[in-house]
C-alpha cells in the first residue's frame, strides 16, 4: 500500500527547493513589481480623483458665486430698468399735462380774440344800422364821422351800464 521512500521525499524536497528558487528568481520578483506597481497606480489615481474632486468643488464654488453675481446685476439692472421707466413715464405725463395746459391756454386765447373780432365787428355793424335807422327816421342829412361818434358813444354808455 503506502510506503514511504526515502529517496523519493529527499528529491521531492529539493526540486521542490529548486522550483521554489527558480521562481522565486524568475516569478516571484517580477509579480512583486507587478503588483507594487499596480499599488503605486492605484494610489496615484486616488489622489488625482481626489484632487479632481477637489478641483471640481472649487469649480462649483467659484460657478455658484458667479451665478450669484449675475443674479444680483441681472436684479440691479430690472430695478433700473425700472426706475428709468417710472421716470420716463412721469416726464411723458408732465410733458402731455404741459402741451393740454399749453393747447387749452391758446384755444382760450384764440377764443377770446375771436370774441373781440367779433364784438369789434358787431359793433361796427350796429352802429351802421343805428346811423342809417336814424338817417331815415329823422331824414335829415347828419354827417357821417358825427353820427359815427355818437353812436359809438351810446354803445360805450351801454357797455359801461
Amino acid at each position: 500500500m503506502l510506503e514511504i521512500n526515502p529517496g523519493l521525499i529527499i528529491w521531492t524536497i529539493v526540486t521542490f527547493v529548486i522550483v521554489l528558487a527558480i521562481l522565486r528568481a524568475t516569478a516571484w520578483k517580477p509579480l512583486l513589481g507587478a503588483l507594487t506597481a499596480r499599488e503605486e497606480k492605484i494610489r496615484l489615481s486616488l489622489a488625482e480623483a481626489q484632487n479632481a474632486q477637489q478641483q471640481a468643488q472649487a469649480l462649483l464654488e467659484e460657478n455658484r458665486k458667479q451665478l450669484a453675481l449675475a443674479e444680483e446685476q441681472s436684479q440691479r439692472i430690472i430695478r433700473e430698468g425700472r426706475d428709468l421707466g417710472e421716470r420716463l413715464k412721469a416726464e411723458i405725463l408732465e410733458k402731455a399735462n404741459a402741451s393740454a395746459r399749453s393747447a387749452v391756454e391758446q384755444a382760450r386765447e384764440e377764443i377770446q380774440r375771436e370774441k373781440e373780432s367779433a364784438l369789434t365787428q358787431l359793433r361796427s355793424e350796429v352802429a351802421d344800422l343805428a346811423i342809417q335807422a336814424a338817417g331815415k327816421i329823422l331824414d335829415a342829412n347828419l354827417d357821417t364821422a358825427k353820427q359815427r361818434a355818437l353812436v359809438d358813444a351810446v354803445i360805450r354808455d351801454i357797455n359801461k351800464g
